[in-house]
């Protein structure tokens, strides 16, 4: 029975969840999905400290200026002992030194002439002037970071600014591809005749790494069973979520199916889709490792793990699923759709003033890969449409990682 596009995304997504949560180090965790809060230990910042190059002053000591003030010293960043400034005087001070007891103001550099055994300051200041409070940021106690959040650069800056050295997060998932066909050899040795080069495992092992998964090729399977099935397990063993491309059609040397129908719980369904009909998707192994199989030609497999296996990489990876697209476009040039199938059109997105606009990019084939190549969006039709007119706007899907 052939299933929809959503049924069948429903249906793989109902048995994958969150992977276990994992403690790294900061700089691993990047990518990653935070599983547990991070709460500071600390104020922030921890002491009233300068935020300019300047001098320590009373404000009321120099609320009538010109005025000349002895400089007592210097207030380097990082100077930890316990100061105090003694009334009618100055201290030369630096950004993010710590502020001596008694003073409540620093007169920028700029504003005097920079002496640095006495110093005449131009300019007046007022209280609190060019001074960063103590907790002004973040409290002890404060929940600075919450569990679900993608981490980046900025997160781990927060971070390691509060202390923290590690963090409970959901790690990156793990993906081995495995391209399977005899006639695959990898790019870079000759072709003999018969061959083609293996363009699916390396564009899905790079789908996969733009789509946030640490992600490896696993080798090509030849067409027999005795490549197929330890191929598998081993995969099983290894990866968080395994991808095969071939090998999964209604052909006499279709071995990935034939191995898998004894292997694992996978199923194979059509789903009503253009490209990618033919899908299937189960687990394997001790640990029910979850494997996509995919199509063999090359736009099937890569729009297939566009709509299927990027949602499938949000949830291990703890992350929300993503919204469904709402963006339209006005279609410029127009093309048929199968009736009954969801068609996913590769199309060139040009935005204007006017709004977004999109044409069709060469042949639809599901073979034609440099034409796939050269679009920058997918185009849903949906599966009551037939013929798609200029003036339509129809929903796309920007070709990016996490689109």
């Amino acid at each position: 029975m052939m299933r929809s596009v959503d049924e069948h995304l429903a249906a793989c997504l109902s048995v994958l969840s969150p992977l276990p949560v994992v403690e790294l180090p900061l700089l691993e965790a990047v990518g990653c999905v935070l599983a547990q809060d991070v709460v500071s230990a600390i104020d922030m910042p921890r002491f009233d400290n300068s935020s300019m190059d300047g001098y320590a002053v009373r404000a009321a000591e120099v609320a009538r200026t010109p005025v000349t003030l002895p400089v007592l010293g210097d207030i380097p960043a990082g100077r930890g002992d316990a100061l105090e400034l003694a009334p009618g005087t100055t201290m030369r001070i630096m950004t993010g030194a710590p502020v001596p007891a008694g003073a409540d103001a620093v007169v920028q550099v700029e504003a005097t002439d920079g002496g640095t055994e006495t110093v005449r300051i131009d300019r007046s200041s007022q209280p609190g002037q060019f001074i960063r409070r103590a907790g002004e940021d973040v409290r002890e106690g404060q929940t600075v970071l919450t569990a679900g959040t993608p981490l980046t650069a900025r997160h781990i800056s927060l971070a390691a600014s509060v202390g923290a050295e590690r963090l409970s997060v959901h790690p990156r998932p793990r993906v081995l591809v495995l391209p399977s066909g005899s006639e695959l050899v990898p790019p870079g040795k000759a072709l003999q005749a018969g061959q083609i080069h293996d363009s699916n495992g390396y564009g899905l092992v790079a789908a996969a790494l733009e789509a946030g998964a640490v992600a490896r090729h696993g080798g090509i399977m030849a067409d027999t069973p005795e490549q197929v099935g330890p191929a598998l397990e081993k995969a099983a063993a290894e990866a968080d979520l395994i991808i095969t491309t071939g090998g999964v059609s209604a052909g006499a040397y279709d071995t990935v199916k034939a191995v898998l129908r004894e292997l694992g719980t996978v199923e194979f369904v059509p789903v009503a889709m253009q490209p990618g009909k033919p899908q299937g998707f189960g687990t394997i192994g001790p640990k029910r490792t979850p494997l996509f199989t995919l199509p063999g030609n090359p736009v099937s497999s890569l729009l297939s793990f566009q709509v299927f296996i990027v949602p499938a990489l949000r949830r291990l990876a703890g992350r929300p699923d993503a919204e469904p697209p709402h963006r339209k476009a006005t279609v410029v040039e127009g093309w048929r759709s199968p009736a009954g199938r969801r068609q996913f059109t590769r199309c060139l997105l040009t935005v204007t003033a006017a709004g977004p606009t999109v044409r069709p990019v060469g042949g639809q084939g599901s073979h034609l890969v440099a034409d796939l190549a050269g679009a920058n969006c997918l185009v849903i039709v949906p599966e009551e449409v037939t013929e798609v007119s200029p003036g339509d706007e129809l929903v796309y899907i920007v070709l990016e990682s996490g689109s």
